[in-house]
């Protein structure tokens, strides 16, 4: 990668190196375990210009994205999100309601039961296609400038365009701004959901960085982004999900809020709009990796059992930059079935079912998805039954009894 994809800087400056890495949705079949399995450098860098961070587009969403592992439904934290999100919405009988990157329906769902005209835009068949059963009207396609002018012509401009998890994953960032820009009308609103840059360095939430996500947003650079494409951005919101979230809100045109001042300070006071916020990272994420080895290492030699929860996208960095294979943990559990019977990217984890934990009853739960704290140590308080400990490994190692 010579220039940033945003501005077209060459000046980019490293932040950490996790060495290559296997693409964190390619989960294998029994019958792949011998055979060759590709990796990719996972290098983040920050351009010194603009200070979008970005990853080098190595995948392209066509690879990773036609046929997809990840149900948004799985996760009752984040329908229930959607519901809440949905409820503050103002719509009216005649209002549009388009969705960018609408995976399985978790969202427009919402718009449905309300009595709303909506629209997902999918590009996996599979997850769009349950999205379909679910009674939501969904079309298979990446959101480009030519697709929007498309879904226009045949459905008219949207009051409301949401794109939630969307905007790190796309290399193209003008030309998807471009198209979120066709897609609203004059007077309506783009929402954006996306992971903080802020949080994830203050909290060295690093194994978000994986080959999906082609960038890592500031307001900054998210207000950049988005005027590129014709968009002003007028509000923004913290968010707890996926451990710290920015919601930005634009227009086709508007003033920006006090909150998009406050939070501007807050990252400038962060060191986030200089290259000093960025120095010292790669050392914090090097203690991570040697705080969770050094964990799993230990229980192995006491004769522990440790097993995953979870294989989802971030577990997978973490698992490949810190070297863990299926001597340090057993297997990991997910709840889509989509995975089971399945291993992991690389680390080649087996996947397993929920109902494996009580069967087995481990000393240890390693959390991957650390972000659904709170929902899965709900989920997972019968692990207390007989004296099994939940493990958090972000932001630093924590052992819960």
């Amino acid at each position: 990668m010579t220039t940033c994809r945003l501005c077209g800087s060459t000046d980019l400056a490293s932040v950490v190196d996790l060495g290559a890495t296997p693409p964190c949705e390619r989960i294998l079949t029994a019958a792949e375990l011998d055979g060759p399995e590709a990796t990719y450098p996972l290098h983040l860098r920050v351009c010194t210009e603009c200070w979008l961070a970005q990853i080098p587009p190595l995948i392209t969403p066509e690879e990773t994205f036609t046929d997809y592992a990840y149900f948004s439904s799985y996760s009752t934290s984040w329908v229930e999100h959607a519901r809440t999100f949905v409820g503050g919405l103002r719509l009216r009988p005649d209002s549009f309601v388009v969705e960018v990157a609408s995976n399985d329906g978790y969202l427009l769902r919402h718009v449905v039961e309300r009595g709303a005209r909506c629209l997902g835009i999918e590009p996996s068949v599979n997850v769009g296609e349950a999205a379909r059963r679910q009674g939501v009207p969904t079309v298979t396609a990446f959101l480009t400038p030519d697709s929007a002018r498309e879904v226009v012509r045949e459905h008219g401009k949207a009051d409301y365009v949401v794109a939630n998890n969307v905007y790190a994953h796309i290399p193209d960032v003008i030309g998807f701004t471009e198209g979120l820009r066709t897609l609203v009308a004059d007077d309506g609103q783009v929402s954006i959901e996306v992971q903080h840059l802020l949080t994830l360095m203050e909290l060295n939430q690093y194994d978000t960085i994986y080959h999906e996500h082609f960038q890592y947003y500031t307001v900054a650079s998210a207000q950049r982004a988005l005027a590129s494409g014709g968009l002003t951005l007028v509000d923004v919101e913290l968010l707890p999900t996926h451990g710290g979230s920015i919601r930005l809100w634009a227009r086709p045109d508007g003033t920006p809020s006090q909150r998009v001042a406050d939070v501007l300070a807050m990252e400038k006071a962060a060191g986030l709009h200089e290259i000093s916020g960025y120095i010292g990272f790669a050392s914090r994420v090097a203690k991570v990796r040697r705080d969770l080895l050094r964990f799993l290492v230990d229980a192995a030699e006491e004769g522990k059992t440790v097993v995953g929860y979870g294989a989802p996208g971030k577990g997978n960095t973490l698992l490949n930059h810190c070297g863990v294979r299926p001597d340090l943990l057993a297997y990991t559990v997910d709840r889509n079935p989509y995975k089971h019977g399945k291993f992991t990217p690389g680390a080649r984890i087996p996947i397993c079912p929920p109902e494996r934990i009580a069967a087995d009853r481990p000393d240890y739960v390693l959390i991957l998805p650390w972000n659904l704290r709170d929902e899965l140590v709900d989920q997972l308080s019968y692990v207390r039954d007989w004296g099994g400990r939940l493990v958090f490994p972000i932001p630093r190692l924590e052992v819960v009894s």
